[in-house]
C-alpha cells in the first residue's frame, strides 16, 4: 500500500494502517531515540509513547515533504522531553583532554566499525550527546537548537565542538 494511501488510513484511526506505519518506523525511531537516550531500554519506552503522539497528531501533517522526516521530530521531540525532565540535558561540563596527546581536526576511521561509533556515542554525556545529534545526525542548524533546547547559539555552538573533540579522543583510543 503506498505511503500517502497509509497515512490517509491513519487518519481515520484504521488499525491495520496504524500497524503498518508502525512496523515500517519503528526500527529507525528506535535507533534516533537510542542516540539520544544511550539507553535501549528507555528509547523502547520513548518509541511506544511516540507513536501514540505520532497517531494523534497525523491529522497535522499535511503531506508537504517527507512523512519520515516528520514523524523523526515527534521522536526527537519526545526524547529531548525525556531528557529535561530527567535533568539530564547539562551544557556545562568541560571535556579536557585529560590524554595529553593532541586531538585532530579530522575523523580518520578506518578499522573502526559503525557499532563502535555508536558505542562511543552511546558513552557520550547527555548534554554533548542532544546537540551532537541534533547537528550532526539530524541536521538541525545552531539556531535551531538554540531555540529547541532554550539555550544560546554559541552554547550550542562550543558544545558541538566539545562533543566532536570527546567523540575523536574515544575514536582514537579505539585505534
Amino acid at each position: 500500500m503506498p505511503e500517502s494511501d497509509l497515512i490517509a488510513a491513519c487518519k481515520k484511526n484504521e488499525a491495520a494502517a496504524q500497524r503498518i506505519i508502525y512496523e515500517r518506523l519503528y526500527s529507525r525511531m528506535l535507533a534516533v531515540c537510542q542516540r539520544y537516550t544511550g539507553s535501549r531500554e528507555t528509547a523502547r519506552d520513548i518509541v511506544q509513547d511516540g507513536f501514540v503522539v505520532l497517531f494523534e497528531k497525523i491529522g497535522t501533517y499535511a503531506g508537504t515533504g517527507s512523512f519520515e522526516g516528520w514523524a523523526r521530530k515527534i521522536f526527537v521531540n519526545m526524547s529531548l522531553s525525556y531528557l529535561r525532565r530527567n535533568d539530564a540535558l547539562r551544557y556545562s561540563e568541560p571535556i579536557e583532554n585529560t590524554t595529553g596527546r593532541s586531538v585532530t581536526t579530522g575523523l580518520i576511521l578506518e578499522n573502526i566499525s559503525a557499532n563502535d561509533i555508536l558505542r562511543c556515542l552511546e558513552q557520550m554525556p547527555y548534554g554533548f550527546r542532544t546537540i551532537f545529534n541534533m547537528y550532526a545526525i539530524e541536521g538541525y542548524s545552531h539556531n535551531e537548537i538554540a531555540k529547541l533546547l532554550d539555550i544560546s547559539e554559541s552554547t550550542s555552538r562550543s558544545q558541538y565542538s566539545r562533543a566532536r573533540s570527546w567523540l575523536q579522543n574515544k575514536l582514537n583510543d579505539l585505534k
